[in-house]
């Protein structure tokens, strides 16, 4: 989530090579099963992804929760994602992705616990942890869920909203005071901003994206729809949707959330159009044999430090449930290639 977490967690974990394809990996002709497939064979050690900062790799704990989703939303790789949380669950990784207790992040926390909850395990014990109580002692009076850090508060739309949808899936559910200070937020455009008590609200196409599944989730529908509405009129003509303001050029990160966002919602002929997007986007069979199956991150082509967090969202954006609902129930195990003649 932080350079200060991925050091953290370099300083104990010793980078090993990137798992190659089995050679009888399966093949398919299925988009997301590329994609993931692909995605599973950048894990390093077979159990993590890492992000390259200054020329140095580090293992990156919220890259390989995001992979955990893709692989949950296409039903496969079901065994790189178990092997991720295994990873994940180790105390010198766990501690520096959501803090020690005296650190504690409000994000990675709601991030880490509704992983374990989407792979069906329980977050209220995880590598020694009850994230659930952890997740809630983070909410503040205002209903805002912060950091508690030395280094300032860094929470925002994303560790609000994920924090509400994993609270949501606990018995207990979402705190109402959470819910209502997300649906607050909204803009008089519809939208939503991804920073959180700012002077001016900015509506934001990736913050609208995953606030409206909050707000879907916990009942919010008029707000969450009034926000598909404004997410929807940023949709470019190819279907694909900018980050920020919506306005620039689109992309598959943000395309990818939207794509997930609008089948939420119930808005299928949106989330077909940034389908149809993300399939531009695609390495397909006369790319290198190592690129296939991956999703660029827009027009301009495979880009090695953008491809892999590219094609985690893009997978949303394919295929599978929001985050409400996301399950690796029934998936398969293994890293699919795509079929080339």
């Amino acid at each position: 989530m932080r350079l200060r977490s991925a050091i953290a967690v370099a300083i104990t974990c010793a980078a090993t090579i990137v798992a190659a394809p089995a050679a009888s990996a399966a093949t398919t002709h299925r988009p997301a099963d590329a994609a993931s497939g692909w995605l599973a064979r950048q894990f390093v050690g077979g159990d993590h992804l890492e992000t390259d900062f200054g020329g140095t790799s580090y293992p990156d704990a919220g890259l390989t929760l995001d992979a955990v989703f893709a692989f949950a939303s296409s039903g496969n790789a079901n065994d790189y994602g178990a092997a991720a949380l295994t990873w994940l669950a180790q105390p010198a990784n766990l501690t520096g992705y959501i803090g020690d207790g005296t650190e504690a992040y409000a994000g990675a926390t709601a991030k880490t616990a509704l992983a374990v909850q989407v792979r069906g395990g329980n977050p209220t014990s995880f590598g020694g942890v009850n994230l659930v109580t952890r997740l809630n002692s983070l909410l503040t009076p205002s209903g805002r869920f912060s950091d508690q850090s030395i280094y300032g508060d860094y929470t925002n739309a994303f560790s609000q909203s994920l924090a509400i949808i994993a609270l949501d899936r606990t018995p207990a559910g979402a705190p109402v005071s959470a819910v209502d200070y997300a649906a607050a937020t909204q803009c008089p455009d519809g939208g939503f901003p991804i920073v959180l008590g700012a002077p001016t609200c900015s509506s934001d196409t990736d913050a609208t994206a995953l606030v409206t599944q909050a707000l879907l989730a916990t009942g919010r529908t008029a707000k969450a729809q009034q926000g598909l509405t404004w997410l929807k009129s940023k949709q470019q003509a190819g279907g694909g949707i900018a980050y920020g303001n919506g306005s620039g050029t689109p992309n598959a990160n943000t395309t990818g959330l939207a794509g997930q966002a609008f089948r939420a919602g119930n808005r299928p002929a949106a989330a077909l159009k940034a389908r149809q997007y993300i399939l531009t986007l695609r390495q397909t069979c006369t790319a290198p044999t190592a690129q296939r199956g991956a999703i660029a991150y827009d027009a301009t082509g495979y880009d090695p430090t953008t491809v892999t967090r590219a094609t985690t969202q893009a997978i949303l954006g394919l295929h599978g449930a929001p985050f409400a609902t996301l399950t690796s129930a029934g998936s398969t195990t293994g890293a699919p290639v795509l079929a080339c003649p």
